[in-house]
């Protein structure tokens, strides 16, 4: 990160601008499908499996304490405790999980998408749609080894959100039953957790994956509201408000901001992991999205990750890291000392504590990430199996045994992270697997091209309006006639 910096935060960039090409381009309204298809889920269904596959949990372990961090080490040399370190504070997760990084995610959907429904792939690869882009020799090995790089990448990032994830449930439920929080805790966590979102595996997508997912969609939406009502409503709007302003005031400054002065921590801490973590997700997401979005166009594919997905994160973010700010600003819960002498789990515990009802609200929140990281875990599970599968047809689903495996492998990970306590090695090791996804992801973006020219440059055409010569002069001289018979 200290040398390549620079270069994730080109991607972030390359990412969002290929996507405005995509949305505002000739080829926008190619349909993924055929032309009297209909999508293949509901809006509902499909934004609420994107969101949750997407995030998962993660959400709730950084809502409450990102905003903290930055206020102990605020960016862009501001002053630790001032007002401005606080809005700073808050607006900085809008942009870690807004527009960005869901253009990262966008991307690879729409190639994937292309491949199943408009190229009708029979095989369900994301190295099938780097085709485009490929030479004829050596193509066999060249996709064996990009299939392989996603399955590090996906295995790197699912391992960073267990290994956050556990301990975060873990401290809830010492929090909620009042017990120590121990090993035998953790694992009871992971177990439960493997029971359930293998069961959802074994299910398959529509009986198992969107049933989970719509469960925590309602949950979601619950929980946003309810902070927003019981706690500092009109606190948190003003906050959210300004957040956004700020945000898009300074977006591409925040945005390539590498501190090459003073070289500061902050953009590689924070700006170049996070893109690291979207970019290790971006081969079992891309596949994912576009699995579940037959029948839509490249619009709607592409505004549909992007918006919805930014506005999901957004509504979370901006509330929970409203309430943790008012806390510490107020002095209700000393929110600072928590993270610093707790850790992070049990600033989302105690703070959910705080709010009215505080054991029945924690046991929602609880309830609401078991499920959370049910679903992002179940869909890479069914993602991994998918690209480990032999011969696997685009409208079928893997085999449940090799589903199943794929939920214990990553179970077993997760025990692994959790009995040496090597989380801090775990980040490096995203960081590092989301490296050969950059060059993953610009073949698939020429692949994407050259495919579109390839089977509409004929057609789309750009729009040109002109009027010809012969019927501007004739319009002129009957206007001077007009004006002559007026006299």
């Amino acid at each position: 990160m200290t040398n390549f910096l620079w270069l994730y935060l080109i991607v972030g960039i390359s990412a969002f601008s290929f996507c405005l090409w995509l949305v505002l381009g000739r080829y926008a309204h190619i349909k993924l499908g055929s032309p009297d298809e209909s999508p293949e889920y509901s809006n509902i269904h499909w934004v609420s499996m994107m969101f949750t596959t997407a995030v998962g949990a993660s959400v709730i372990a950084w809502g409450f304490a990102e905003p903290i961090f930055y206020l102990q080490a605020p960016p862009l040399g501001i002053e630790v405790g001032s007002s401005k370190s606080f809005e700073w504070a808050h607006m900085y997760p809008l942009l870690h999980w807004g527009i960005v990084p869901w253009s990262m995610y966008a991307l690879p959907s729409v190639p994937i998408a292309y491949m199943l429904y408009v190229r009708r792939y029979p095989v369900l690869r994301i190295s099938s749609a780097c085709d485009g882009a490929l030479p004829k020799r050596g193509r066999g090995q060249i996709k064996t080894m990009i299939d392989i790089l996603i399955v590090l990448g996906i295995v790197g990032g699912v391992a960073t959100s267990l290994g956050l994830g556990v301990p975060l449930l873990s401290a809830m439920l010492a929090t909620l039953f009042e017990i120590p929080d121990n090993m035998i805790i953790k694992i009871s966590v992971l177990s439960l957790w493997t029971l359930l979102f293998g069961a959802s595996v074994y299910r398959g997508l529509k009986s198992g994956i969107k049933v989970l997912a719509n469960i925590n969609i309602v949950l979601a939406i619950f929980a946003i509201l309810f902070v927003l009502i019981a706690g500092p409503g009109v606190f948190i709007m003003d906050l959210t408000v300004n957040s956004i302003g700020l945000m898009f005031n300074n977006f591409i400054r925040a945005a390539t901001w590498t501190d090459p002065i003073q070289n500061g921590s902050f953009p590689e801490d924070w700006t170049g992991f996070y893109w690291g973590w979207w970019l290790a997700y971006t081969g079992m997401v891309g596949l994912f999205f576009g699995r579940i979005s037959r029948g839509r166009t490249i619009r709607q594919l592409v505004l549909g990750v992007i918006c919805w997905g930014s506005l999901g994160s957004w509504m979370f973010l901006a509330i929970m890291g409203g309430y943790s700010l008012y806390l510490e600003n107020t002095e209700t819960l000393a929110v600072s000392e928590i993270l610093r002498d707790q850790g992070m789990s049990y600033v989302n515990a105690l703070v959910i504590q705080s709010l009215p009802f505080g054991k029945f609200t924690l046991f929602i929140f609880t309830l609401l990430s078991i499920i959370f990281y049910a679903t992002t875990i179940d869909s890479s599970a069914y993602v991994l199996s998918s690209i480990s599968a032999k011969n696997l047809q685009s409208g079928a689903e893997p085999k449940r045994w090799n589903r199943l495996t794929w939920a214990v492998l990553l179970a077993l990970i997760s025990a692994g992270i959790l009995r040496t306590g090597a989380l801090d090695t775990v980040l490096s090791i995203t960081v590092l697997s989301s490296v050969p996804l950059i060059p993953i992801l610009i073949l698939l973006s020429i692949s994407l091209v050259r495919w579109l020219k390839k089977d509409f440059g004929d057609i789309v055409r750009p729009k040109e309006i002109s009027l010809a010569l012969k019927d501007v002069k004739s319009d002129s001289s009957a206007s001077q006639e007009g004006q002559s018979n007026t006299k």
